[in-house]
């Protein structure tokens, strides 16, 4: 692999580059491109900053991104879940909108990309693995909940103080119900029943931007901001300039919780959706570290240019899927459509409705509440319905960030707890064949009552290694001594730790005041050489080792 081919992928792409392709990429462009610049709007809004900004998030960030990530059809751009974590995080620190405010947001940004290039750096990407799917789908959950209640103030046209809980938010709206602005209220629910039609009709109409066009346009020539219904004002024209994040010591001890979560959730969001992306198409492979940089450096530039903190974007990313784009250049045709726009189209925007912002951002978020994933879970995995659960309430009751940490440590705590209480299973014959199996789940023969044959589907480490020992004497009880050859089918322990090997060792120590002999049992090669560095393999007994089950009991039986 060539040293241009590993930095940019697009740049090696362009090699074999043709007339096809051109034309898939540019359709899949300006799709995403007119889908982006309502949704980063809105997005922008819901993170609490001017809508210039989320604008600016589909400039600078797509452009490094089409040159360094290694996925050909992730989308990145100013997302709704990042949006609510940055507004969650910073809002505590200066008042939202403000230029303080703002100048917050541009550095969690660029702390966030120096973040994720040092984690892709280190090869570190795996650590997010360890945040099962229950609880990203919880806290997903969550943040629709949480997103659909910031909303209220622009769904309903009323004045609502920025409360600290979800909760507190809507006792608020219950008891100021009566002060709901109705045409604003209308204007809100229309826009979302067009959206539905619209998307019902076809799913490859441009709904958000009809919807945009269109309010803009009533807003202008019915004059709904004398009616009493709030709209966005001036947006700036033009390009945005350079300009370095200020930084400080506070403001960086300030931002760090905020930073870690959104680099936590953006990580989960874009690798998980690009890796969705890799599995539909065999003519590239993914490099989960390299995107991660990919991510990284596309925030860091960003922040350089007052972009709103960017992540992959499931909605855009399937579009790219839809209509076939072959590589970046589709992010490339997006970036020339929005540079356009802040040219020259900015200035349309004045009389847009914040309802109808509102409107997109309810239409956008609905797909984040996963019921349909609840459901799955409560009938076939109740303990994780459960972590979904938990995860979903804290989440609203304690606040984002507090339920982003909770997920993690139940995550953390749920691979601890199934490492450290693995499977073990009797074993019995299967009748005609060589195999062994769990009695419980199969038709067994009953064999020889002198025969006690486990096996054991984990690492033996110092996790477990004394649930080892007590499970092997749960077992034995069980027998009431009649147990005189214990087999350990060892296939599946493919590492052992020094308390591992502490905790075999008391088992032979264990068996032998009991009586009962000791086989080790299908060992594989690490295993085996282990056993041989520590001692064991000969205190077992050389003849005690066996490749197979079947081939110690066919010995034992001769």
């Amino acid at each position: 692999m060539s040293y241009k081919k590993q930095i940019s992928p697009l740049l090696n792409d362009l090699k074999t580059y043709n007339k096809g392709f051109l034309k898939r990429d540019l359709v899949a462009g300006l799709t995403i491109g007119v889908m982006l610049v309502p949704q980063g709007m809105a997005y922008a809004y819901l993170a609490g900053l001017p809508p210039i900004y989320g604008l600016y998030g589909g400039l600078v960030p797509l452009l490094i991104f089409a040159f360094f990530g290694s996925s050909r059809q992730l989308s990145i751009g100013p997302v709704a879940v990042s949006a609510l974590l940055i507004l969650a995080g910073v809002s505590p620190l200066a008042e939202v909108g403000s230029a303080e405010y703002i100048e917050l947001v541009i550095l969690a940004g660029l702390l966030i990309g120096l973040l994720q290039i040092l984690l892709g750096f280190l090869r570190l990407g795996f650590l997010v693995n360890f945040i099962s799917h229950p609880v990203i789908s919880g806290f997903t959950s969550a943040a629709a909940v949480i997103i659909v209640i910031s909303q209220l103030k622009d769904i309903l046209g009323c004045q609502i103080p920025r409360l600290e809980h979800a909760h507190e938010t809507v006792g608020y709206v219950y008891q100021h119900i009566h002060e709901t602005h109705l045409f604003t209220l209308l204007v809100c629910l229309g826009t979302l029943l067009l959206m539905i039609i619209l998307r019902y009709v076809n799913r490859s109409i441009p709904y958000a931007l009809i919807v945009v066009v269109l309010g803009t346009v009533l807003s202008y020539f019915f004059g709904l901001e004398e009616r009493g219904v709030a709209i966005v004002g001036e947006v700036p024209s033009g390009l945005p300039g350079f300009q370095i994040p200020v930084i400080s010591w506070e403001r960086l001890s300030d931002l760090l919780p905020v930073v870690l979560t959104v680099t936590l959730i953006g990580i989960v969001e874009s690798i998980g959706i690009a890796k969705l992306m890799d599995s539909k198409y065999s003519y590239y492979n993914l490099r989960p570290n390299h995107e991660l940089i990919a991510l990284g450096l596309s925030k860091l530039g960003g922040a350089f240019f007052q972009a709103l903190p960017t992540s992959g974007s499931f909605t855009r990313s399937a579009i790219a899927h839809e209509v076939k784009a072959r590589t970046q250049m589709a992010s490339v045709v997006t970036f020339v459509l929005i540079f356009l726009s802040l040219l020259f189209l900015t200035s349309w925007f004045y009389y847009l409705p914040k309802a109808v912002l509102a409107a997109i951002i309810l239409m956008a978020v609905k797909s984040l509440f996963d019921i349909k994933e609840a459901r799955h879970l409560w009938k076939i995995h109740k303990r994780d319905f459960a972590m979904m659960m938990a995860t979903f309430i804290c989440t609203l009751i304690l606040g984002i960030e507090t339920g982003v940490l909770i997920g993690v440590v139940l995550s953390l705590m749920l691979v601890l707890y199934r490492s450290s209480h693995p499977h073990m299973a009797e074993l019995g014959h299967i009748p005609g064949t060589k195999n062994y199996r769990n009695i419980e789940r199969f038709e067994v023969n009953e064999g020889n009552s002198d025969f006690l044959i486990l096996r054991f589907d984990e690492k033996l480490y110092f996790g477990n290694a004394s649930f080892f020992k007590l499970k092997i004497e749960k077992f034995l009880d069980q027998r009431n001594g009649t147990v005189k050859h214990l087999l350990l089918d060892a296939k599946c322990i493919h590492e052992i730790d020094s308390s591992g090997l502490h905790a075999i060792d008391e088992v032979i120590q264990m068996l032998e005041n009991r009586g009962i002999q000791f086989y080790f049992c299908g060992a594989i090669g690490p295993t085996r050489d282990i056993l041989q560095k520590s001692g064991l393999y000969d205190k077992i007994g050389k003849n005690n080792h066996f490749l197979s089950i079947h081939e110690a009991v066919e010995h034992l039986n001769a």
